[in-house]
């Protein structure tokens, strides 16, 4: 066989299986079909319908991009559309999330894809961005998960990075399970390999014994004197059809305490002040 063929469309469901780790019995009986008709399927000894790669496709959560693959694999024409964020269909969720983003301030926000590069953000990632010593990493595309581990970017002032560090590494690790995706494989080896710098800021850093236990890993960053504690959520769109948009999910943070509120407000006037205006 060629070594450059393109896999069956019954190996690239098969292996779709085996990453679920769901034997041909378990598909078999989600998807309502009997498991020879699966094997043969998987073995290339029947060919499926258009409907049956969909069906197997949604049983196996199969991102969108995929599915367009599996189909193309068995003969049929992709389903799911890849349009820019700029393009006239997309304009109600354009719309959408510059309403999230914006209505957020002035509190972070931004919006990723599904490689984590940083499609959009609002005024008060700014001065978020000001703490990274590495010009480079600013200039797009910019990814979020290199910017905030690498030790030219947000590393050195994050308080508590070993904690945020392995929060971030899990939820990548954890993509990559789902998608298989080479580029988020590729970027989970970069990302380990970066030396964990100490921030100074974190040496003097002390939790006391009785503090209550967090009930969600926070990000702490030193900026100035002034440390800034937050808590994050991650929004996604709800049964999107759209590739773009299944791959898009909106990332905001939220002050942990009244001290960060009172500083990100501070921080959002001060922005807001004309410059040079008389004393």
């Amino acid at each position: 066989m060629n070594r450059h063929q393109q896999p069956s469309v019954g190996h690239l469901i098969r292996d779709w299986r085996q990453l679920r780790r769901l034997s041909q019995l378990d598909l078999a009986l989600e998807a309502e079909i009997s498991q020879k008709h699966l094997s043969f399927v998987e073995s290339g000894r029947s060919q499926p319908s258009r409907d049956m790669v969909l069906l197997l496709a949604e049983h196996l959560g199969v991102p969108l991009r995929e599915r367009n693959a599996l189909l193309l694999a068995a003969g049929y024409a992709p389903v799911y559309l890849e349009r820019a964020l700029e393009d006239p269909g997309l304009q109600a969720a354009k719309s959408a999330i510059d309403l999230v983003l914006k209505g957020h301030e002035p509190y972070p926000a931004l919006a990723v894809d599904r490689h984590w590069i940083m499609l959009a953000a609002n005024a008060a990632v700014a001065p978020l961005l000001s703490l990274v010593a590495d010009p480079d990493l600013l200039r797009p595309p910019v990814n979020v998960l290199r910017l905030a581990l690498h030790p030219g970017g947000l590393a050195a002032a994050i308080i508590n990075l070993e904690e945020w560090r392995s929060h971030l590494l899990a939820r990548l690790r954890q993509q990559v399970r789902a998608t298989a995706d080479p580029v988020l494989a590729e970027l989970l080896a970069e990302l380990l390999s970066y030396d964990a710098p100490i921030a100074p800021a974190r040496k003097a850093h002390t939790q006391p014994v009785e503090a209550e236990p967090a009930i969600v890993v926070p990000l702490r960053l030193r900026v100035g004197e002034v440390t800034l504690s937050f808590i994050s959520t991650t929004t996604v769109f709800g049964t999107p059809v759209d590739i773009t948009l299944s791959e898009l999910a909106l990332e905001t943070f939220f002050p942990e305490d009244a001290a960060t509120a009172q500083a990100l407000h501070a921080m959002a006037a001060a922005s807001c002040e004309p410059s040079g205006a008389a004393g």
